[in-house]
């Protein structure tokens, strides 16, 4: 998507905003207009807000009216942010399509591809699969029992859509391999260095310690289904069809697995991993704070728990650090107040970024828990160092129009690893009073 700014408002009540044009089925009106009612939600969400917490404090109880009418403002901040969000997702969706100066070869497979997808018929692939496989251009798990590869330009829009929609894949470090796992190093301690004298005796330093690392490429799959008409139908773009139709069942499979995947026949996600206490840190665990409740916040200044976590993570990690909480979490640390009265939450300050807490981009991510004992509910971390993935290059589509007639069914896979390469980089808040645990939540 295309983002172009001027300098005329979008309107007053957007402050004086600049104004926004996007290109990519979605209207400079449609987005202004999102943008502004964001924005008016959340000036009264803090209005009403504000009336409950006074009426808290000159009542035992608070007004029920007040807090459903808070409930209500609050759902309408979710619900105009989302919309915010789709429309940005949606104008980052180009179109499917070759270029000017396509490679024959490569539009002889996605021709070939396309006679497959809506025919059966798969002799231009085994032809193209018998000259690559005469070069070691593919791998040996091709062919009728594997599946097909899908064109090039398939694949790329496939992993440029999660990586619109996965939150966690749109913040990590991603690297394509060819193999079956990637398979590095990193430096868990740096050498021992020191000062010395022009002519003193140098003492022999330490070596760097160094852990490998190990990520397998596992097998993510989806099936869609489509009718013989759609597929007989030429005006239908195929490519267009199966991205669209594969992509948020890949996301949501992704997304979950990032975060609390088990590691055995899927990614390892970030809250897999044990937790310690800052204080008791080791490579190989996750540093974590607590709020001392168990299911909620401190009573007391609960934004400084916040605060803690956010100065928990070493500087060169933190000034690129990001929170990852769901929308539940979102809507209870919205409330929140720093000691001078300000809410900690705010809202995008253009249609281009993400809301903030305490200066730092909050990503939304529902397969984060929702509060309750002892959840790990607030991940902050410089994510990009933190977490690798791992694509296999290549996604690989099998035809089955024999198992749910009168449909067909696309047995489609892609092979895909994670886990988290840098133990200091993540940190996380424990809403319960004790940081360590064996494994995650």
């Amino acid at each position: 998507m295309t983002v172009e700014y001027e300098a005329s408002a979008v309107g007053s009540a957007l402050g004086g905003a600049p104004e926004v044009k996007v290109a990519g089925g979605v209207s400079h009106a449609e987005v202004a207009s999102a943008f502004t009612d964001l924005s008016r939600a959340f000036a009264a969400f803090r209005e009403a807000n504000d009336s409950r917490l006074d009426a808290l404090e000159t009542r035992l109880a608070g007004d029920p009216v007040i807090e459903e009418k808070v409930a209500r403002i609050d759902r309408a901040v979710d619900e105009a942010k989302s919309r915010l969000d789709r429309m940005m997702l949606d104008g980052r969706r180009p179109a499917l399509g070759g270029g000017p100066l396509a490679d024959p070869l490569v539009e002889e497979h996605k021709g070939a591809f396309h006679a497959y997808m809506r025919g059966g018929e798969a002799g231009g692939l085994k032809a193209l699969e018998t000259r690559a496989l005469e070069a070691k251009a593919l791998s040996a798990g091709s062919g009728p029992d594997g599946g097909y590869l899908t064109p090039g330009s398939v694949e790329r829009e496939v992993l440029a859509r999660l990586g619109n929609i996965s939150p966690l894949r749109s913040l990590a470090t991603v690297r394509l391999i060819s193999g079956a796992s990637y398979k590095g190093a990193i430096t868990k301690t740096a050498p021992v260095t020191g000062w010395v004298g022009e002519t003193a005796t140098r003492s022999q330093s330490d070596s760097p310690v160094l852990e490998e690392l190990d990520f397998p490429a596992l097998e993510l799959y989806a099936l869609p289904a489509a009718t013989q008409t759609l597929l007989d139908d030429a005006v239908v773009n195929i490519d267009e069809w199966l991205v669209s139709e594969i992509e948020t069942a890949f996301a949501e499979q992704e997304s979950k697995a990032f975060v609390a995947g088990s590691g055995a026949n899927q990614p390892k996600g970030i809250l897999s991993y044990p937790t310690a206490a800052h204080s008791a840190w080791g490579w190989g665990k996750l540093g974590t704070s607590v709020t001392g409740v168990s299911g909620a916040f401190p009573a007391s200044n609960p934004a400084d728990i916040l605060i803690d976590l956010i100065y928990s993570l070493k500087a060169s990690y933190r000034q690129n650090g990001t929170f990852l909480l769901n929308r539940k979490t979102q809507s209870a640390v919205r409330k929140l107040k720093d000691t001078d009265g300000h809410y900690v939450w705010q809202p995008p300050a253009t249609v281009d970024q993400a809301a903030s807490l305490f200066s730092f981009p909050v990503v939304e991510s529902e397969d984060m828990p929702d509060i309750g004992a002892d959840s790990l509910s607030i991940a902050f971390g410089d994510f990009r160092r933190g977490y690798l993935i791992v694509d296999r290059a290549g996604v690989r589509v099998l035809r089955d129009p024999y198992s749910a007639k009168p449909y067909v069914l696309f047995y489609t896979t892609k092979r895909v690893g994670g886990g988290v390469q840098d133990f200091d980089a993540i940190k996380l808040l424990k809403f319960g009073t004790d940081a360590a645990s064996p494994v995650g939540p």
